[in-house]
């Protein structure tokens, strides 16, 4: 395998101006803007053209005071913000500006586009500041995204991770497709994949994951790459996932490029700002980068190792902009936190995720609806987040500084840690010291199914979850629904990763479903338990009732908005639900435990992440169970605080 790409002669950056376009290049790459949309028209790498008919843009689906939004109108003013003539041809940058006001205008702000190339790189910047404030009108995004569509007679594999990694179907095989139960999915019937179900939503990934996905030309050896060198600016924290590429679903199916930096997928994120909200968020930069070699795992291996050069220079010291600090105007949090479970064991924390994020935050007005926004559908503020190592021990840096919380989570743990005001100031890193997290728990482990992992793809077609209609497979798979007996079952096999509808080939719904889970008891907790249900996917509406022993012991009430199932992910929004059981309603021996799920679409399906069942100790008996929407959180204490 060629492990570099062939190097790309460039030298120094020069920017024109022609016609109602900037013009961008360094020799190798050059990439042309329209002034009137902020659109990129044409990208060249040498002499290749690599759009063709496409093109790369921002968007939006997102609704104002005025009308539905679908990007930002038309520039008001555009200019060269880095002029490559000052600096000795080392670097270039222009700007399209759009204003909230007239009648062509949509976005009920302003917004910045900038574009960017370096000296001797095939490397081109995407960065996007978004403001509001004054009597701008009330704003709320659904969706934000930069896309890119490029030319289909150049690009034919698709490269994600390496799972998702193959020639994918052309343009002509997917318009001759046959549609599917939605309209991103079609069989195709013609060409190399014929049979294959083609879904746009089974290439998307958790964007922590993917340093660099793109498109490669395998016979004419070019290749695209998106890189998020920070999460910053991306939504949802890192565990939620979004699309990335897929052929477009509209004729013609161009090879499509996505950075969603704000979603509505997989339970989504929230973004909405009150009338005269005053607010910015600097999206970016991002890096697009392009190469060239004859073997497509070359390019796509010189791309990840473009990736660490990108994550290592943030924050980027070309960037001049007051609303996004230099490395020596942020700060960070360093510390330790240790695992104790109330059985004294310390469980390893060699998969922790560290996080400072936005305090949790009211958010809908002016006729949206009000709720509660935590760290998962959060795409308002900033967020940040770090693998800790083995120990424990966290270092998070390049904080813009503010008032933090401080969260983490890991494999293996049920609940979330938490640390309320944590100071982030310019120039300091903290010594957060020794933080002891305890896992709140009823009591001793009687029982559990799957991995508290925030995902379901330990379970039974889960390393292929990508794959459309593993909700159609279920009933190949379970003809007689999930019948799992603790101590003899294995949940690889035995459970399946999403529980639907009962449903007929077509998804019509036939009615509830229902799983089994038998339990053997050898003798009564005298306190009763606790079962614990984490979900990391539902659908709006849908229902899971609860019964023991032919009688009912409770209900989900109506689950949330999590749209997984019928987007073939493994993960979506993350939430707890608890039920105590007393002691009368449990047996010894053999104890049967019955999940339906009720629901009226067929795409109302849930995928757990883990089942337990605790039993209660004496001094946790009649403590109340939090079966909120947020779940449970962990308890905590503290050695050594913030200095």
């Amino acid at each position: 395998m060629i492990l570099t790409a062939i190097p790309v002669a460039a030298g120094d950056v020069t920017v024109t101006q022609e016609g109602g376009s900037f013009r961008m290049s360094n020799g190798a790459l050059t990439a042309t803007i329209e002034k009137r949309s902020g659109r990129v028209t044409a990208v060249r790498l040498g002499d290749a053209e690599l759009l063709g008919k496409g093109t790369g843009y921002w968007s939006m689906a997102a609704s104002s005071g005025r009308s539905r939004v679908g990007g930002f109108g038309v520039s008001k003013s555009q200019f060269v913000s880095i002029d490559p003539a000052t600096n000795g041809g080392e670097r270039a940058e222009v700007v399209c500006e759009f204003h909230g006001t007239g009648a062509d205008q949509a976005y009920p702000g302003k917004v910045q586009i900038r574009y960017s190339i370096g000296r001797q790189s095939t490397t081109f910047y995407a960065t996007a500041l978004l403001e509001h404030g004054g009597e701008d009108a009330p704003f709320r995004i659904g969706e934000g995204r930069f896309v890119i569509k490029l030319d289909g007679g150049v690009f034919d594999q698709l490269t994600i991770d390496k799972d998702r990694n193959w020639i994918m179907p052309t343009g002509a095989d997917w318009d001759a497709g046959s549609p599917l139960n939605l309209k991103e999915a079609r069989r195709m019937t013609t060409g190399r994949h014929a049979g294959w179900a083609e879904h746009k939503y089974s290439y998307s990934a958790i964007l922590e994951k993917v340093p660099a996905y793109g498109w490669v030309g395998s016979r004419r050896g070019f290749g695209v790459w998106m890189i998020n060198p920070s999460m910053e600016y991306i939504a949802g924290g890192p565990t939620k996932m979004e699309l990335t590429g897929h052929l477009d679903v509209g004729n013609g199916g161009l090879p499509t490029l996505l950075n969603m930096w704000h979603g509505s997928h997989y339970g989504g994120t929230v973004l909405s700002l009150a009338r005269g909200e005053k607010w910015s968020k600097v999206i970016g930069p991002f890096a697009i980068h392009f190469n060239k070699g004859a073997d497509p795992a070359g390019l796509w291996a010189a791309a990840l190792a473009e990736a660490k050069v990108e994550r290592a220079a943030w924050p980027y010291s070309w960037v001049k902009m007051t609303e996004y600090p230099a490395a020596s105007g942020r700060g960070g949090v360093s510390g330790k936190i240790r695992i104790q479970e109330k059985d004294g064991t310390s469980p390893s924390a060699d998969s922790m995720w560290v996080g400072l994020t936005e305090p949790e935050y009211a958010a809908g007005r002016e006729g949206w609806g009000r709720e509660m926004i935590g760290w998962q559908r959060d795409g308002k503020y900033y967020q940040y987040w770090v693998r800790a190592q083995p120990d424990g021990s966290f270092s998070l840096t390049g904080i813009r500084p503010g008032n933090y919380v401080l969260h983490a989570f890991a494999d293996g743990v049920m609940g979330e840690f938490l640390r309320k005001d944590v100071e982030v100031k310019s120039g300091l890193v903290r010594e957060a010291g020794e933080l002891v997290w305890s896992p709140e728990r009823a009591g001793p482990t009687l029982w559990q199914i799957g991995i508290p992992d925030r995902s379901a793809a330990e379970f039974r077609n889960g390393d292929r979850y990508w794959y459309w209609g593993n909700y159609l497979k279920y009933r190949t798979d379970f003809p007689n629904g999930v019948d799992y007996t603790v101590g003899r079952s294995d949940w690889r096999k035995d459970w399946h990763i999403c529980q639907p509808l009962e449903l007929s080939e077509d998804c019509r719904v036939l009615g509830d479903s229902t799983w089994k889970v038998r339990f053997s008891l050898e003798k009564v907790p005298a306190d009763g338990t606790r079962l614990r249900i984490s979900f990391c996917g539902s659908r709006q509406g849908s229902e899971l009732g609860l019964s023991l022993n032919g009688s009912g012991i409770g209900s989900t009430g109506p689950l949330p908005e999590n749209g997984t199932m019928h987007r073939d992910s493994s993960r979506g929004y993350w939430f707890e639900r608890g039920f105590d059981i007393p002691a009368a309603r449990l047996r010894e021996g053999e104890n049967v435990l019955e999940l339906r799920l009720s629901g009226s679409q067929w795409h109302q399906g849930v995928l757990y992440d883990c089942l337990r069942m605790e039993a209660v100790s004496p001094q946790e008996a009649g403590a109340e169970v939090d079966a909120g929407r947020r779940g449970r959180r962990g308890i905590f204490t503290f050695m050594g605080g913030i200095q």
